[in-house]
């Protein structure tokens, strides 16, 4: 098997970093291209409200921000301005924008700054669309919440539209548009590389995989007939399971509330996700460290680690 392809995650890292300190994460980027990390991934909210802590806080801090289980004062800085940052000063890290949560942008916005951000990196850019699931930020936004899967399916085909062609129209229910140029568009016609993912496999989903994907992104791990599922689906659309990069994941095995986890037991899963066809592995710097002074050796030691299960 090739050796693992690691995702660091650079959101939520505030147990270990200032959140007001944005430069330290842009230096961490470059720390994870120098170590050989395939990747840096930074995730979105625009706003938060009360209901982000629904659920009740983590256990441990240090653990993956999920549904209802923030406070709503957790930081959440613009990703495309940060991988704009990024951008400028690294030359082989692909960016991951991870949760871009399209809904809430008119699609002619989102087209430009993904465009842009995209020609920046030199095509770099990899771009997840999602619909997320926090209803008080759309409502904060206007955007009507139910509605937003319709929104996200209309946004994406206008975004092919604009990318591909100029002059370019679309007619929706929520976004129509007659002879527009959008110049300069992406580095491909076909705009920034699209990943999809989600709680589930469901039907909005797997059409977006087909449609669009290149690669699958789940939340959590999904099941044998899920796979099985997305693999007939890329089937019978003329396409391959292995048209999408598979991207998994770590999770911190914390001893206890108050500490970081291993790193090696924390990434023992790999050699199993990789066995089931996943290459691309997510892992969160301050699960495992406490010490932003430690950044440079958790990469190498990350990296190490993933090498190892090469064979």
């Amino acid at each position: 098997m090739p050796t693992p392809k690691l995702l660091m995650i650079l959101s939520e890292n505030w147990t270990i970093l200032d959140p007001l300190d944005l430069r330290e994460l842009v230096d961490w980027a470059v720390t994870a291209e120098s170590a050989g990390i395939d990747g840096i991934m930074i995730s979105e909210h625009i706003v938060l409200g009360p209901s982000a802590i629904a659920s009740g806080p983590m256990a441990n801090p240090r653990d993956y921000a999920l549904p209802g289980n923030q406070e709503p004062d957790t930081p959440w800085p613009s990703s495309m301005v940060l991988l704009s940052a990024i951008a400028g000063r690294t030359t082989k890290l692909r960016l991951f924008a991870g949760a871009i949560i399209a809904p809430l942008r008119h699609p002619l916005q989102l087209a430009r700054d993904l465009g842009t951000l995209d020609i920046l990196s030199g095509g770099r850019l990899i771009v997840q669309p999602t619909v997320s699931w926090h209803r008080d930020e759309y409502e904060a936004l206007g955007i009507p919440f139910r509605q937003r899967g319709k929104i996200l399916d209309e946004q994406l085909a206008a975004l092919s539209a604009v990318w591909a062609h100029s002059p370019a129209s679309f007619d929706g229910e929520h976004f129509s548009f007659s002879d527009i140029y959008l110049e300069p568009k992406a580095s491909r016609s076909s705009g920034p590389t699209l990943w999809f993912g989600g709680e589930t496999l469901h039907k909005p989903l797997l059409h977006r995989l087909v449609k669009y994907g290149r690669g699958f992104h789940p939340l959590g791990r999904p099941s044998d007939e899920d796979i099985a599922r997305l693999a007939a689906a890329m089937n019978d659309a003329g396409r391959s399971l292995s048209d999408l990069e598979m991207i998994g994941g770590t999770r911190g095995l914390f001893p206890d509330d108050d500490s970081p986890a291993p790193l090696a037991e924390s990434m023992a899963s790999i050699p199993e996700q990789m066995a089931r066809g996943f290459t691309t592995f997510c892992i969160k710097p301050n699960q495992f460290i406490d010490d932003k002074a430690d950044i440079a050796d958790f990469c190498r030691e990350a990296q190490a680690i993933a090498q190892s299960y090469a064979t």
